[in-house]
């Protein structure tokens, strides 16, 4: 398979690049968690903590922003707190970013290599984020209330909704996405794009009466397997937006981590306009092997790494 993506790229003219596994800065995203290292050595004689990458697209949007060109990176990456049927602490990630692409142009993209490395991927569907929750569950994913939101998954008979107490309207998007909405997700590549702008992430936001983060993520056969974006830019957009994950995590009392100070010179520098996409290989595998379990497509799991 990683000799077929490789190929794939070399005849898109897509260049292929390392960036470092390690680093002095790490993702805020609350929902994500590093796991750290300690450097000691010339440069660092009493320790420098060092943190995995959880993806390697802060310093491939550096290679950008010096005028990199088309370019894509398949490598390892490390994310901890997540082991499971689905989950691997140390799994390998395929990044790749296209300048001049939107969002639909990158999806046209992922749904071409996909064909091109699985024999039969399954027909390919769109739909926005918000006709997902109308026509699976009849709410306004953009507008609805958290109290509409608990009441709707209380409806839905999801185990424990009337004693939760989730603060925020995109936890209770979240529960009823996974409990009620991807189990009846069209089979195949079903690609869902358009989040709401509270989930932006590193998306950028196409105003007008709705605005929208111009955000997709890829589901195979109700599996989740990509998270692509429409990059955000704006040097001052995304230092806010890291300030705002950080006092997110300090309320939720994760650890408090360092913001890639590089990626916010590289995009005061200039980001060229372009979209990026994330896609686990070992869930692509699990999907073409017909495997419910991550365990089965890794030579080595977490239990016996």
């Amino acid at each position: 398979m990683l000799a077929a993506v490789r190929d794939y790229f070399r005849q898109a003219s897509v260049l292929e690049v390392e960036t470092p596994a390690c680093s002095a800065f790490a993702v805020t995203d609350p929902a994500l968690c590093s796991l750290t290292t300690h450097y000691t050595g010339p440069g660092a004689a009493s320790g420098r903590e060092l943190y995995l990458h959880t993806s390697p697209e802060f310093p491939m949007k550096r290679l950008l922003a010096a005028g990199s060109g088309p370019i894509y990176q398949i490598c390892k990456v490390f994310r901890n707190g997540e082991a499971g049927r689905i989950h691997n602490p140390e799994f390998t990630l395929l990044e790749w970013y296209r300048p001049g692409f939107n969002q639909h142009q990158l999806m046209d993209e992922v749904a071409g290599l996909i064909q091109a490395v699985l024999p039969h991927p399954g027909p390919v569907h769109r739909v926005s984020y918000a006709e997902l929750f109308q026509s699976h569950l009849g709410i306004d994913s953009h507008t609805s209330s958290a109290d509409l939101l608990r009441l709707c998954a209380i409806e839905q008979q999801i185990p424990g909704a009337d004693s939760l107490a989730l603060s925020t309207t995109d936890a209770w998007l979240d529960l009823l996405l996974t409990h009620c909405i991807e189990p009846r997700l069209e089979q195949g590549l079903c690609f869902v794009y358009d989040y709401p702008v509270t989930q932006a992430s590193l998306a950028k936001i196409r105003p007008g009466d709705l605005a929208v983060a111009e955000r997709f993520e890829l589901y195979m056969d109700g599996l989740e397997i990509a998270n692509g974006f429409h990059e955000l830019a704006d040097a001052v957009e995304q230092r806010s937006r890291f300030e705002q994950e950080l006092l997110q995590r300090r309320d939720e009392g994760c650890p408090q981590v360092p913001m890639d100070e590089y990626l916010l010179q590289a995009l005061d520098a200039g980001l060229p306009d372009c979209s990026g996409v994330a896609l686990g290989i070992d869930r692509l595998l699990m999907q073409a092997m017909g495997v419910d379990n991550i365990d089965q497509v890794i030579a080595f799991p977490f239990a016996r790494a």
